[in-house]
């Protein structure tokens, strides 16, 4: 019940005021550009992932990165002892997350293509590619397929952008790009 009723009780048949109109055609016009703008930078932007998604046991998910890191196995990071995988140009990548890493480190070519397989298998986790500013949410039970293309050389880091648990300001992973044809990783055990 309103504190002073409206005049008329049935306002929706009184006409439109021309300012209204004037502002009802302004606020459709801009969501029309707003619209048009969201489809133009997923396509020309370059920001926006098009990114597979299926369903798959973590378990399925778990094998299949260990068997692809045993594969391309080069040597492993620092004093961590956690494998980098250098697989060819143009195949399949794994990386899981669990608490509290990513696993294992990739060593990439720069300006080829591959397919990043991504998933947990525990928890909701956050993959969150730095500088690059890649983000997508990681879940068990789904499997991302992200097409990425480095572009510069360098370490990047993979961290954790959702909160899960006590380790979780640990959880940095790392993507070493490399130029293509060097031997900065060695040969594959």
């Amino acid at each position: 019940m309103a504190i002073h009723p409206p005049e008329k009780r049935v306002w929706w048949n009184e006409p439109i005021e021309k300012d209204e109109i004037i502002w009802i055609v302004i606020a459709f016009l801009w969501g029309l550009v707003m619209f048009g703008a969201m489809v133009y930078w997923h396509i020309e932007g370059r920001q926006n992932l098009s990114t597979q998604a299926y369903r798959i046991d973590p378990a399925v998910f778990e094998k299949r990165t260990e068997a692809f890191t045993k594969q391309f196995k080069v040597r492993e990071e620092g004093t961590t002892g956690i494998p980098v995988a250098r697989p060819p140009a143009g195949g399949d990548v794994y990386m899981l997350s669990r608490l509290w890493e990513w696993w294992p480190v990739l060593e990439l070519e720069k300006g080829r293509s591959y397919r990043l397989h991504l998933s947990s298998l525990d928890w909701q986790h956050g993959f969150s590619l730095q500088p690059v500013n890649i983000n997508i949410q990681v879940h068990p039970g789904i499997e991302h397929v992200i097409t990425l293309t480095p572009t510069e050389t360098g370490t990047f880091s993979v961290v954790c952008n959702e909160f899960c648990g006590i380790g979780h300001h640990t959880m940095v992973g790392r993507i070493h790009v490399v130029e293509p044809g060097s031997a900065a990783g060695g040969k594959p055990q």
